[in-house]
Order: structure tokens, then sequence, then C-alpha cells
């Protein structure tokens, strides 16, 4: 039972060993490793949850341990990369509003400690999760990287788009905007409609344009949510 009790908890920690890394890699500009390390540490977040339920070993440790391990994975880790998009990937000659780009930490470390202490959002979110938002901005680099996006990149040069990203990043994770749930509750395809599409779209939009699809379908997620709240007016939580 001993054992049992440290599995989430050591599960958590990897999370945060994950974020340590993702931040060496960054240093030395090679933000596809980052994004991996980061993916493995939102996967890893998520199991830690699912065993602490199976074994029952649930505590305040574990939930304060979870909220500091992501503070680095989904906080530290993209505040990072938007610094050193703001400073031209260069660390040695980077201009003082590089540092705006941590303004995006600051916004993930508020979100996380209200997390914690908003009862509304036990199965489902208001504002942006961390550890989407991370993976949405950790994926400007790689789209930055990718020739293709000729049009995309020039707006990721932009160091005024920069500071738009940071801001509204900031402030959607913090925004009173409920996002639909993807846990299936009822098994009837009416009840899980949005899902299904969401789901299907995802996957589609992922294998055709990767890096970008990663971006588009965060966006998209979020665009879903506020179209639902808007026109359906249903309660998503």
């Amino acid at each position: 039972m001993q054992i049992k009790k440290h599995i989430p908890n050591i599960i958590t920690l990897l999370n945060l060993f994950c974020g340590c890394i993702a931040i060496i890699f960054i240093t030395h500009k090679d933000f596809q490793t980052a994004f991996f390390f980061v993916s493995l540490g939102i996967f890893l977040d998520f199991f830690d949850g699912f065993f602490a339920r199976l074994f029952k070993v649930s505590s305040p440790l574990g939930l304060q341990l979870d909220s500091l391990a992501d503070m680095v994975t989904s906080g530290v880790v993209p505040g990072f990369v938007m610094y050193m998009m703001l400073a031209d990937f260069d660390l040695e000659t980077s201009n003082l509003y590089a540092y705006l780009g941590f303004v995006v930490t600051l916004g993930a470390c508020f979100r996380l400690a209200n997390f914690n202490i908003d009862t509304r959002q036990s199965e489902s979110f208001i504002g942006l999760p961390t550890p989407a938002n991370a993976l949405f901005i950790l994926s400007l680099p790689l789209i930055l990287q990718n020739e293709n996006y000729i049009f995309i990149s020039q707006m990721l040069h932009s160091t005024w788009f920069l500071l738009v990203v940071v801001a509204i990043s900031s402030y959607i994770m913090n925004a009173e905007i409920p996002l639909f749930s993807l846990k299936i509750k009822k098994f009837t395809i009416k009840d899980n409609l949005l899902q299904i599409v969401f789901l299907a779209l995802s996957i589609i939009i992922l294998l055709f344009l990767q890096f970008l699809g990663v971006a588009i379908v965060i966006i998209m997620y979020v665009l879903l949510s506020v179209i639902q709240n808007v026109f359906f007016k249903k309660e998503l939580l």
C-alpha cells in the first residue's frame, strides 16, 4: 500500500523532470525535442491523477505537487519560448521587451493557483488549461522553421504580433470562458456530437498540418466553445 501511495507523486515528479529537460533543449534552440518532452510531461500529468484515483490515494500533497510540476512544464517553459522568440533566438543580445514573454508564465501561475480553489472546474474547464496553452506556444517556433508557411513565418517574426500572442495567451488561460468537456458522459452520438466532430477534425488537421495543426486545433477548441456558449446557451460545466 505504501508503494501505491507514492506512484502518482513519482509520475508527477517525472512531469516536472520533463519540463526541466525541455528548458535545456530550448537554450540549445532544439524546439522539436523540447516539444516532445513537454508533450511527455503533459501525458504524465494526465496519468498521475488517473493512478491517484485508481489506487484511491489522492492527497493534498499530490494536488500541490501537480500544480508545482505544471508550473514548470506548462508555465516556465512556454514563457521561456516566448522570451526566445521575442529575443530573436539570441540569448546574448536580447532586448528588454523580450522579457515580456514571461508574462505567459505569470498568467499560467495565476491560472494554476485559481484552478486549485475553483470548485466549478472539477469536470470541465473555465479558461484554457495551461497544458493546452503550452502546446500552442511551443508549436510556434516549429511553425516558424517550416519554409512552407511564409506568411505565418512573417507574422511570427513580428515583435508586435508576438506581444499580442503573449497578451491573448495570458488572458485566455484566466478568462471566464467555459470550454466543453472532452469526457464521454453518456454513450450516445447525440450527447457527444460536438466532441466527436472536434476529435475527428483534430485528427485530420494534425495528420496534414502537423505542428501548425497543433495551434489550429487549440484555437478551434476555444472558438467552438465560444460558439456553443453564445448560440446554444448550453451549460458546459
